[in-house]
């Protein structure tokens, strides 16, 4: 009998982890042979990686356009000045070196911003 009722036990733990997976959200396919198979919902990453590729191209562009405005001497000097200020300022200075893309993206941009 303790069989039989482990057995049971098995079988409403396996539908009330279904049940909670569906409650999330599911799609509803029907079958070859006619019957309706209810699936949950696929879940989608936490991080939105659109989102993330756009913010840095957003930053690099709005380090190129610094760059272009200032100019590559003046804006070397500016960062140095920032880098040392207090901790915060610190961080930004390393997070606003130039780099390759953003200085290639200054030379173009020389050109409209004059």
């Amino acid at each position: 009998m303790s069989d039989a009722f482990q057995g049971f036990d098995t079988r409403l733990k396996s539908i009330d982890r279904k049940r909670a997976r569906l409650e999330r959200g599911y799609v509803s396919k029907v079958s070859k042979d006619g019957l309706i198979v209810f699936r949950p919902k696929r879940r989608k990453s936490g991080i939105p990686v659109r989102g993330i590729i756009y913010l840095v191209a957003g930053f690099i562009f709005f380090k190129a356009v610094v760059i272009a405005h200032l100019g590559p001497n003046l804006y070397e000097e500016r960062l140095v000045q920032l880098s040392q200020g207090s901790t915060i300022e610190q961080v930004g200075a390393v997070a606003m070196q130039s780099d390759p893309l953003s200085m290639i993206l200054a030379g173009k941009l020389r050109a409209v911003l004059r």
